[in-house]
């Protein structure tokens, strides 16, 4: 498994303010291949069952003891509340189903990551393409880190960027200045 660094240039708790931030990203990006996925921590069967329609055949394990439960096992996640759900590697449009996902969570906090096949060229600003290695997007709902760590009532972009030398910051305030947003100097190792 490799690593990357995700920087969180928004923060906010209008989600419709995360999701036109998210869209604006998307759309400079490149996406040909993109493939979506889907994190969250869900204690509620209200939501689960509104998640499992959005995404069904999903992999979840009980959140206080993988052991306790999990669909490996085939056991029914309503009695293992809460539980924690996974979703990798959906080739799909880019929204089509994380807006869904998204909806469905009511309070939950939760992550989506878009893999990128990369971030473009800006020569006005001095940047070099970016491979897909190291282009990530994230949105996390109800929760300020990728793991649902510190759940809160706000929402926050998060950009994964690094050029040839390792570096992100230039990459990162240009992204963060097309979406209103600014760079905190906030980075988190993301697990990939």
């Amino acid at each position: 498994m490799s690593n990357s660094l995700a920087a969180a240039v928004l923060t906010t708790a209008d989600l419709g303010e995360a999701i036109r931030a998210v869209h604006t990203l998307l759309a400079i990006a490149d996406t040909e291949r993109i493939e979506v996925d889907f994190d969250a921590v869900i204690g509620s069967p209200d939501v689960l069952a509104r998640v499992c329609d959005v995404l069904p055949g999903l992999e979840w394990w009980a959140s206080a003891d993988p052991e306790g439960g999990s669909s490996k096992a085939g056991d029914d996640p309503a009695g293992c509340l809460p539980i924690q759900v996974m979703d990798w590697c959906r080739p799909v449009d880019p929204v089509d189903r994380a807006e869904p996902f998204i909806a469905a969570l009511g309070p939950e906090p939760a992550a989506v990551r878009w893999d990128l096949d990369g971030w473009p060229e800006v020569p006005e600003a001095g940047l070099e393409p970016i491979s897909q290695k190291f282009a990530y997007l994230t949105l996390t709902v109800n929760s300020r880190d990728l793991y649902q760590n510190e759940p809160s009532q706000d929402h926050t972009v998060h950009v994964h960027c690094r050029d040839r030398n390792g570096d992100q910051t230039a990459r990162v305030h240009w992204l963060a200045a097309r979406v209103g947003g600014r760079f905190t100097g906030r980075v988190e190792q993301s697990t990939l």
